[in-house]
């Protein structure tokens, strides 16, 4: 049987000292996503993703570990004055390949005027000027693929920019152009005393505030914005722009990237008038109290967001990517980012007869918080093992562009806890660039704010509510200028967190108790048999021990151990019967007493507290099946094993 280690990695590239205002949001740094027994580290407008795909003839299964980063922020200027993006991810591709990701996950690299860091689409098929040009990019594919690694591209099919040329031949009713965009004309209405005038088609709010409706006066009709203004929705009730974009993938696909993150998914269809008398329905009010009609959560969103027939979308992509495997040797892999309720986001796993994507879990984002307790964080993981269809792919989503960092959201007590989690739990794993060094949020004034949500709330005091800059802050790479970002003499896209002296990865680097280094000795394990294929098991023995096994008959078992409590603890796991007794750390968090290569048995391990501890056991007795509370994934044609993904920010 052979392996293939594939790493996903977008690094951020170089900071230019002046640029025009409207590149200004371009510079953020992105993570994102992978397969089964991947990783993703994620980095505000950098992405990396791991992969190892096994195939025997056919594919197997999949482990992956995603690195993702964005195409602004990840790395330094230096002389480039283009290409420096490609250059940049090309240069910092033995570090990621060092850590043990595999596959990189790359932002949005296509043409756009950056109104929203690239997801403002004018060329599907052209990279952007600073990034490169196409032959930098066919370069880094070949560059990567000689490294063992993969490369996987972030899909935009919500929307273009407005000044595409699709818009724009849009706006002309130039066929076919005239219906790939959602276009409607105004409603009819009359102010108090009496003067007529046209509103919106509908109440409809855009996620960054205002009303979700343009006027073209040229057209002399509105067009649907879910996003900001600069992002007119594209139509899938349009068979033409279903096969555009079906074309658009094959382009990709052509020249050999390893599959797509699909951005904002469910937002691809909104409310058919024909079925509501001809016009766009009003979506209900929600009722929270202090929001406005100005505000996204003012709305009920019933009629704009996970419609049934984005689900046929996202299989037919599917079916689409699965023709390239036979002919390119690898499985495409394709991630959906959707936030939705649970039972809506398994229906992207796709059906009993038709296979879909992976779709995004953020619960370890929104469920989890630093005054989550052991059996809370259990309830979390069982649930996702629950929902997933049996075969299905789990996965593990630890940061990204639209959260605030682990470190800052759950308290730095917990970095060890959580990427130990999300790397041995089965399924994607995906940390976001810099939670594997365990950064915090940076600070980001009013005036330095870029994030169009930031921007949007007009309110310099409140901003800070809404916007993702501080996430987003420049990756820390050493203790030199701007963090080894830049080495331009002004100022960086956002500013350096200001503990970027000490917390950084080059001093990580050189300390073997640090952050960094558990984290790659967790992904080092996570390529073990017990990992990537055995039974999960997660118990909760109080409100702050939480325990994880994953066990498979005649491999080396493996364990990880979490106190969330600040005292010490000694634990005996004498009821894990199957659990062989014979112990070894194999992974230290940095608050452990107990270290790297310590033996001690199962009756009687000590825990020093906020200690997070990966163990490998003797060999497993074939004696019986391991007590699953999930799902084992077994070894057939097309079942996925365990991702790890470490993401990156992205919009």
């Amino acid at each position: 049987m052979d392996i293939y280690v594939t790493i996903l990695f977008e690094i951020i590239a170089n900071h230019r000292t002046k640029i025009k205002s409207k590149f200004q949001n371009s510079f953020c740094i992105g993570l994102s996503q992978a397969l089964m027994n991947r990783s993703y580290l994620c980095f505000h407008y950098c992405a990396v993703i791991i992969t190892t795909f096994v195939y025997s003839g056919k594919i197997l299964k999949y482990q992956l570990v995603d690195y993702a980063k964005r195409p602004n922020g990840c790395h330094f200027e230096q002389k480039f004055k283009g290409g420096w993006y490609m250059l940049g991810i090309t240069e910092k591709l033995p570090y990621l390949q060092e850590t043990g990701i595999d596959a990189i996950w790359l932002s949005p690299i296509y043409k756009s005027p950056m109104y929203d860091f690239g997801y403002d689409i004018t060329d599907y098929r052209q990279i952007q000027d600073e990034y490169g040009t196409m032959a930098d990019f066919e370069n880094l594919l070949n560059v990567s693929k000689s490294l063992g690694v993969r490369v996987v591209l972030d899909f935009v099919p919500n929307h273009t920019g407005n000044e595409s040329q699709w818009f724009n031949r849009s706006i002309a009713g130039e066929a076919p152009y005239n219906e790939y965009y959602v276009w409607t004309d105004g409603l009819n209405a009359t102010y108090d005393n009496g003067t007529f005038y046209t509103k919106p088609p509908s109440n409809w709010v855009s996620n960054f505030r205002k009303s979700a409706w343009e006027f073209n006066e040229v057209r002399g009709q509105y067009y649907l914005h879910q996003f900001v203004i600069g992002q007119p929705d594209l139509n899938y009730r349009s068979d033409s722009l279903q096969e555009e974009m079906k074309n658009v993938l094959r382009f990709w696909l052509d020249k050999g990237v390893s599959g797509f993150r699909v951005d904002a998914v469910n937002k691809l269809y909104e409310a058919d008038p024909r079925n509501y008398g001809g016009v766009y329905p009003d979506e209900p009010l929600s009722g929270i109290a202090g929001l406005g009609p100005d505000d996204y959560e003012y709305l009920i969103h019933v009629y704009t967001e996970n419609l049934n027939e984005t689900y046929d979308v996202v299989y037919n992509w599917r079916d689409l990517l699965d023709e390239y495997i036979t002919t390119q040797g690898e499985y495409k892999i394709m991630m959906t980012e959707t936030y939705a309720d649970l039972p809506l986001m398994i229906k992207y796993y796709g059906t009993k007869t038709r296979n879909g994507s992976i779709p995004f879990n953020f619960s370890f984002l929104e469920d989890i918080t630093m005054n989550s307790t052991a059996w809370e964080i259990k309830t979390v993981i069982d649930q996702w093992m629950t929902y997933m269809p049996s075969g299905r792919v789990a996965n593990w989503v630890n940061g990204n562009h639209d959260k605030s960092r682990v470190a800052t959201r759950q308290g730095v007590d917990r970095i060890d806890a959580m990427n130990m989690l999300a790397l041995i739990l089965p399924g994607v794993a995906v940390t976001y660039q810099g939670e594997e060094i365990g950064m915090i949020d940076g600070y980001v004034s009013w005036n330095d704010t870029k994030d169009p949500w930031g921007c949007n709330t007009d309110d310099p005091i409140n901003y800070v509510l809404k916007s993702r800059d501080p996430e987003r802050t420049p990756y820390q790479w050493d203790s030199s200028a701007h963090a080894g970002f830049s080495n331009t003499t002004g100022a960086t896209w956002l500013p350096v967190a200001d503990n970027y002296l000490t917390l950084n990865l080059a001093a990580q680097m050189a300390n073997q108790k640090s952050h960094y280094h558990f984290y790659k000795d967790v992904v080092t394990n996570r390529k073990t048999p017990a990992i990537q294929e055995g039974d999960l098991d997660t118990r909760a023995l109080s409100e702050s021990l939480l325990v994880v096994t994953r066990l498979l008959p005649g491999e080396a078992g493996m364990l990880g151990v979490v106190n969330l409590a600040s005292e010490a603890q000694t634990i005996d796991l004498t009821s894990l019967r199957l659990l062989p007794s014979d112990l070894e750390v194999v992974a230290s968090g940095v608050d452990c007493a107990l270290e790297k290569g310590a033996t001690l048995t199962k009756t009687s391990i000590p825990v020093s507290g906020h200690c997070a501890l990966l163990f490998r056991s003797g060999v497993v007795s074939y004696g019986g099946a391991a007590s699953t509370h999930y799902l084992s994934y077994p070894l057939m044609l097309l079942a996925l094993a365990s991702y790890t993904i470490i993401r990156t920010n992205f919009s």
